[in-house]
């Protein structure tokens, strides 16, 4: 069964951030997902995902100066304990949100910094699976490309990303598959996903070119869902897009999973 997820920094921005909540579960999702909570409470964050009656599936740890160019600092030299003190401020929030999942951005590097990077970026994840481990929660990686969205991210593949995850050995460290930055960087959807569905922890889609919803370019998404569900992934999917007409003008593609939904 699919079951999607609304990203709330991408869907329902028409309202305030804390009010996205209500609609994603007015629309007939049970399941949303976000970038980061931090502006507000723990508490101010999940009272409105209870009152909705939605679950939280995912949001980023901590990623550094958003505003200044920074995309992730897990794998920066020289930000190990910021990264550290970040990733116990995410474990706090995702048990008061009852969350289980954590994405921990890489960040930008320099092309001749990239080896120390990845060193740095294994020795962080092996810590952070390990803490994250004690309260359930799993920790994920994302390959993002660097053609169109992050130039110069340094995990940009998903054989980049499952080398990272080898390398770690943590059994808590699993793979988010965003098959928009998938298809930008090497295409081949269907076999990437059933090579990795063993170490999958999370799938999140936008259409693409242009990262609209599905049915808005390329991908075949209605064959993609069913291939995913065939795979046996039962976990919610991200739909981390960006609405070309408004959110629920273009939820006409999602009406066969929802649980019910508000016309437009």
């Amino acid at each position: 069964m699919t079951k999607l997820a609304a990203n709330l920094s991408f869907l329902f921005t028409e309202a305030e951030f804390l009010d996205r909540f209500a609609a994603a579960a007015e629309a007939g999702f049970a399941e949303v997902e976000f970038m980061v909570p931090y502006a507000w409470s723990a508490q101010e964050v999940a009272e409105r995902a209870r009152t909705a009656g939605v679950a939280i599936g995912l949001f980023n740890v901590p990623a550094g100066n958003w505003e200044g160019g920074e995309r992730g600092i897990a794998a920066l030299p020289g930000r190990q304990a910021e990264f550290r003190g970040g990733l116990e401020l995410a474990l706090d929030y995702a048990d008061a949100l009852g969350c289980r999942s954590l994405h921990a951005m890489a960040g930008i590097v320099p092309e001749g910094g990239r080896d120390e990077a990845f060193a740095v970026f294994a020795d962080n994840l092996r810590h952070a699976a390990d803490r994250a481990a004690e309260r359930g929660i799993q920790i994920l990686i994302e390959p993002i490309n660097d053609r169109v969205d992050i130039p110069g991210y340094l995990l940009t593949t998903s054989a980049a990303a499952l080398a990272v995850i080898d390398a770690v050995a943590h059994p808590n460290l699993r793979l988010q598959a965003d098959l928009y930055h998938l298809q930008v960087m090497e295409g081949d959807l269907a076999r990437t996903l059933a090579r990795a569905m063993p170490v999958i922890g999370r799938i999140q889609i936008a259409d693409n070119p242009g990262r609209g919803e599905p049915g808005t370019g390329e991908i075949n998404y209605p064959w993609l869902l069913q291939h995913i569900a065939e795979l046996g992934y039962d976990e919610g999917i991200g739909c981390e897009y960006r609405p070309v007409a408004g959110t629920l003008a273009g939820l006409g593609w999602a009406s066969p999973y929802l649980t019910s939904r508000r016309t437009a």
